[in-house]
């Protein structure tokens, strides 16, 4: 069994159902969560800034299998809850990133890099991370999600919302 990290984000339709959705079709692949951040509204970042804004979150578990089987799965639940990837870094249904996976650095390139490449510059992915679990050491930068957050240069909008997934 390994501890992994996901992040989730919605920008179209019903967010927060298809976040609950996914977690939900992501523990039917063997993905258990045993917490979960609160829900975040962000805004768009990359080149694509004319879109919805966003929901976010992330989630800590257990896999009992290996990363590109974690990967496979996310894909799947992605495909089914309506993930067309269109436009790079556009508008999406539903988006679900390993961030971590244990201590492992991962580095099969295209798709599979883990810890996720972009951490340490996106505060919608550091806010949720270091509420759930603010001392996890990221395993190259050997820095935790709470000293990570207080260093990124990213300072985008990012607000809790009240509610439960």
């Amino acid at each position: 069994m390994s501890v992994v990290h996901l992040g989730l984000g919605s920008n179209l339709g019903d967010r927060a159902d298809r976040l609950r959705r996914a977690l939900g079709e992501l523990a039917a692949e063997g993905f258990r969560p045993d917490r979960l951040s609160s829900l975040y509204e962000t805004e768009p970042r990359g080149p694509v800034t004319d879109q919805p804004l966003f929901l976010n979150g992330a989630a800590r578990g257990l896999f009992d299998g290996e990363p590109r089987e974690l990967l496979e799965a996310v894909r799947r639940v992605e495909s089914r809850l309506g993930r067309r990837r269109l436009v790079d870094q556009g508008p999406r249904a539903i988006d679900v990133d390993i961030l971590y996976f244990g201590n492992r650095v991962i580095d099969e390139p295209p798709d599979l890099v883990v810890p996720h490449p972009e951490i340490a510059n996106r505060r919608f992915v550091l806010v949720p991370l270091a509420e759930i679990d603010p001392n996890l050491l990221h395993p190259v930068l050997k820095r935790s999600q709470r000293e990570l957050l207080a260093s990124t240069e990213d300072r985008g909008g990012v607000r809790m919302l009240r509610g439960e997934w």
